[in-house]
């Protein structure tokens, strides 16, 4: 899951060097915050965080098939 969060991610922001994806899991669930250059915040989010809400909701998919909950945090550097 984390590889395709990064995947994503990476194709949306101008410096993907610039991006961290932490993870960190409590029984079922995961959290992961996501780091981005501050340039490229308004990428990730979109308008109206409609981009985000979106990689949220892949994100949540494909961790109810695994019988898991995910929680995504954007967080600037």
């Amino acid at each position: 899951m984390e590889e395709m969060l990064e995947i994503i991610i990476k194709n949306l922001v101008a410096n993907p060097e610039q991006v961290e994806i932490t993870q960190n899991q409590k029984e079922t669930i995961i959290n992961f915050s996501v780091k981005v250059d501050k340039r490229d915040m308004g990428k990730v989010i979109g308008k109206q965080g409609r981009i985000a809400k979106a990689i949220r909701t892949v994100a949540k998919a494909i961790a109810t098939k695994e019988n898991k909950k995910v929680n995504i945090e954007f967080v600037e550097e």
